[in-house]
């Protein structure tokens, strides 16, 4: 089954121009494909997608998560164990596709894609209609074989930036940038936080006056006040260790109630 003829650059496009044109940020939500159980996650897609999530980011199991902390690395490991593979995930972002017209996005690490082939996977992207991949252990400067495969494809390699990162290489690497661009608001691993760093709008700040494309902001995003103290600096906010938590803490049979609840108190935090 081929899904849809929109581009995936054409269906982050969309979701964020639908988020701007109703005075609201995008909410961008981080799920591990197969946590808590194999076949959980695509009632979990759609929960997240019935609070209000513009963007799903489906995370690929990996044996070696530098970039995540505890909650996500637990969660990786509980799909490892269930089996879960690449296949696997772009086999639920293409229901999320055809049965909800969904923006979703793989999030994962390098070796698996390039273990793949990248022009394997940018026709299995494109054929499923995903919208494009974020690889955090992926320089910008050494993703040229990615590239090459996934633009031709209309699929978004999306970028990420630190507060440490100088101006020099956000002036250099920006205008090669597509779909949106990933903030991360620390330096150091995933993971609930009790509040925002103050280098984030400083760092936000740095980041749009370089760029016309959207900013999201991640890493340590949980709570509706974050949400809020975000309202004018980026254009969205990506959560992932708390919407984890949620799933995992909620009561039996009430995972999708409890994600559910947390994403539309994040969009409702999110509207001006």
């Amino acid at each position: 089954m081929t899904v849809a003829r929109l581009s995936g650059i054409e269906r982050i496009e969309r979701a964020f121009a639908a988020a701007k044109r109703e005075r609201r940020m995008a909410i961008v939500i981080y799920l591990m494909t197969g946590f808590p159980r194999r076949d959980a996650t695509r009632g979990l897609v759609r929960a997240a997608l019935d609070g209000g999530a513009d963007v799903i980011e489906l995370g690929v199991p990996f044996s070696d998560p530098m970039a995540d902390g505890t909650t996500v690395q637990r969660a990786g490991e509980t799909a490892l164990r269930e089996g879960i593979r690449l296949d696997d995930c772009i086999a639920e972002a293409r229901t999320a596709v055809a049965e909800r017209d969904a923006t979703v996005v793989l999030m994962g690490y390098l070796n698996p894609f390039l273990r793949y082939g990248p022009q394997r996977l940018a026709d299995a992207l494109r054929s499923a209609g995903v919208a494009g991949v974020i690889a955090p252990d992926l320089p910008v400067e050494e993703s040229a074989e990615i590239d090459a495969a996934l633009m031709p494809a209309g699929a978004a390699r999306i970028d990420m930036f630190a507060p440490t990162t100088p101006d020099g290489r956000l002036e250099r690497l920006l205008p090669r940038a597509r779909g949106f661009v990933y903030c991360v608001s620390l330096t150091g691993v995933t993971g609930a936080r009790a509040g925002l760093s103050e280098e984030v709008g400083p760092f936000v700040r740095r980041v749009r006056a370089r760029t016309p494309l959207p900013i999201v902001v991640g890493f340590g995003i949980s709570r509706p006040e974050h949400v809020r103290a975000l309202r004018g600096v980026a254009d969205g906010v990506a959560v992932g260790s708390a919407a984890i938590d949620a799933i995992d803490r909620a009561e039996r049979g009430r995972s999708e109630d409890a994600l559910r609840d947390l994403v539309r108190s994040l969009r409702e935090a999110g509207a001006a």
